[in-house]
């Protein structure tokens, strides 16, 4: 077992934050954090699967692939002890019941755990992650570290997820694109993105692409916008641009390494695209770093 030391925090506000851990190694990792019975938690399981340990170990929760669960005790703390399995990845989100109330203040009778009666027991709730929380979810990830505005956006997003995970129409409101409405139609894009970044040293064409999936070029090209923000080979590029400023922090690889680990056949045009993308060269990025 290893404590996990690759995971991110960041405070939203007061009692409010956001936690994404990720486990690529082909060990099991923990996480773990001390948080209060004053506090709802929201856990969503992105990849892989994870188990919550509760109770110095008398008590194990699992937690697969695209689950998501809420936890909620106000008479005992529930302190995050979370064994995070190889290739995995979670995206937990704190907030106190306090200030979780008052978003739904005028709602709140028809949540069940924020009812008048419930307040004092305790709630647990596991169900599959729809597909607008994933891309929800998904914004999120893609965020940028760097960002002025991270704390906002990201409040903004959770806002987002919650308002899809308790709008009581969302099952009439739903965004009618077909990309969210066939789960069908959104696997198969979800499957495009996996093999573009598979692929991304030598990636098919779109008509290839197309054919792979079992989807026309017009719904490929149109839901890869829609679910993921922006065309197929664009997101590649982004992609490839942010495993390159992490391969270029690693001491044993140079510019041309990378360059080459990319799929780029001179060292010209992953330069030129970097500097494009960031505004500096890789070797001068590497430095500063």
């Amino acid at each position: 077992m290893k404590t996990l030391k690759n995971f991110s925090e960041t405070v939203i506000e007061e009692n409010f934050f956001v936690i994404e851990s990720k486990n690529h190694s082909i060990d099991t990792k923990e996480v773990s954090k001390d948080i209060d019975k004053s506090f709802i938690q929201f856990h969503f399981q992105i990849k892989g699967d994870s188990t919550f340990v509760f109770n110095q170990g008398n008590y194990k929760m699992n937690l697969s692939k695209e689950k998501y669960i809420v936890l909620y005790n106000p008479k005992k703390n529930l302190p995050v002890n979370l064994l995070l399995s190889q290739n995995s990845e979670i995206v937990s989100i704190l907030i106190s019941i306090k200030k979780f109330h008052k978003l739904f203040s005028e709602d709140a009778q028809n949540i069940h755990f924020l009812k008048d009666e419930n307040a004092n027991q305790k709630y647990y709730y596991e169900n599959s992650i729809t597909n607008p929380v994933f891309l929800t979810l998904n914004e999120i990830k893609r965020l940028d570290e760097n960002s002025s505005t991270k704390n906002l956006f990201l409040k903004a997003k959770i806002y987002e997820l919650f308002s899809h995970l308790y709008n009581r129409n969302r099952d009439q409101n739903i965004e009618q694109c077909p990309f969210l409405t066939n789960e069908e139609n959104f696997k198969k894009i979800k499957k495009a993105k996996e093999i573009v970044i598979e692929n991304m040293t030598n990636p098919p064409s779109l008509v290839e692409l197309s054919d792979e999936i079992n989807l026309s070029l017009k719904k490929l090209k149109e839901g890869f916008k829609k679910i993921y923000g922006k065309p197929v080979f664009q997101y590649l590029l982004e992609y490839k641009m942010e495993l390159a400023k992490k391969l270029l922090t690693e001491d044993d690889n140079n510019v041309n390494e990378v360059s080459m680990k990319l799929g780029y056949s001179t060292s010209s045009h992953f330069i030129t695209a970097f500097k494009n993308k960031y505004g500096l060269t890789p070797k001068t990025y590497k430095k500063s770093y």
